[in-house]
């Protein structure tokens, strides 16, 4: 069976044309993947394909047969990237037509409502999965028995990830790098535009960023806390959409609460492992051959940004619930004065 896009007309387009490549999208690029695939059965491209789909930069000890895999980053990464971002471009359309559009049509949501549903039911997969997927990397690393972990041992303990734990990043920037196209085919109006763009690009700059710096230990545990919270929140959006009131406004009050808890806990981790931990190391000089990276200067930096996003974030969640708190208060003010007004009608009916 084909893949389809967001299907909104029955006519058959001009091939090639704007609209053409938005209804077909998954299919093409379906099959821009798939040559990546077949080419993996041919042994004069099985080479070049391999460095699409498997993950490179082996740096494991060849010698020791009971040694655990062990990878670095490198150039190569840039094409897993590109491809996996092609899958993911995939999924979503996947996601969107066969699970997605079959709840909306027996919603009956507005158009409004249908956006919002939409964003909110792609990131609850995602974010569902990589919570799950990052608690199982910490706890199969061993990195939630002791939390010195996130900072011991730097850089030759951290420069080296596991397969998971590299493939983890590698998807999490692919995701993020896919929803820039994503913009274009689901045709995301001009207004809505902005906020997609920077909540994508905070993660994909938080992501690359750690990857890079091989600060990927803290950052796995700052991503997990951040998806933990993030997929409750979608859970209660996706309840209020659907009308279960009830359920929601509990998961509403919930998740208040986990929010305030994650960003304190992410601002903690943050400081135990730049402000304390990486500062207790012997080796703080710049060294990009060993992977080393741990200067004053960039921990300074990646200490200040990750407490500037945990401020960013509770100024927003404030600022919400300061307006929210305004629009009830008016509500009320407006209810009052209907009712008073029509205390004085019945009082002038009476005279």
């Amino acid at each position: 069976m084909a893949l389809k896009g967001v299907r909104k007309s029955t006519k058959n387009p001009p091939i090639l044309s704007h609209e053409f490549v938005i209804q077909n999208h998954a299919d093409i690029v379906s099959c821009v993947a798939m040559i990546f695939v077949l080419g993996l059965m041919f042994q004069a491209t099985a080479p070049m394909a391999s460095v699409f789909i498997a993950v490179q930069h082996n740096a494991s000890d060849m010698e020791t047969a009971e040694a655990p895999m062990t990878y670095t980053y490198g150039s190569r990464d840039t094409a897993a990237v590109f491809f996996y971002c092609l899958i993911s471009i995939v999924m979503h359309a996947i996601i969107q037509e066969y699970v997605l559009d079959k709840v909306n049509r027996k919603l009956h949501l507005s158009k409004t409502k249908h956006s919002k549903f939409n964003e909110s039911g792609q990131l609850l997969i995602f974010t569902a999965v990589s919570a799950a997927w990052g608690m199982n990397i910490l706890v199969k690393d061993n990195l939630m028995v002791d939390i010195t972990s996130l900072w011991a041992n730097y850089p030759n303990g951290h420069a080296q990830m596991s397969f998971m734990l590299k493939f983890f990043f590698i998807i999490q920037m692919s995701y993020w790098l896919h929803c820039y196209p994503e913009l274009y085919f689901q045709k995301t109006k001009r207004e809505e535009m902005s906020a997609k763009i920077q909540h994508a690009s905070l993660y994909l700059i938080f992501c690359v960023a750690a990857y890079v710096l091989n600060f990927s230990r803290v950052a796995l545990v700052l991503l997990t806390l951040r998806f933990v919270e993030e997929g409750l929140l979608h859970v209660c959006r996706l309840l209020y959409f659907a009308e279960r009131n009830a359920a929601a406004n509990t998961g509403f009050r919930v998740w208040n609460v986990l929010f305030v808890a994650c960003r304190l806990a992410s601002i903690i981790v943050a400081i135990l492992t730049f402000h304390y931990g990486l500062a207790t190391n012997d080796d703080q000089s710049l060294d990009t051959l060993t992977g080393n990276f741990n200067t004053p200067f960039i921990r300074l930096n990646a200490l200040v940004a990750v407490c500037l996003i945990q401020a960013w974030m509770m100024w927003n969640f404030i600022h919400f619930h300061l307006r929210r708190m305004r629009e009830r208060q008016a509500e009320a003010m407006a209810i009052r004065k209907k009712a008073a007004e029509k205390k004085t009608k019945r009082g002038r009916k009476d005279d």
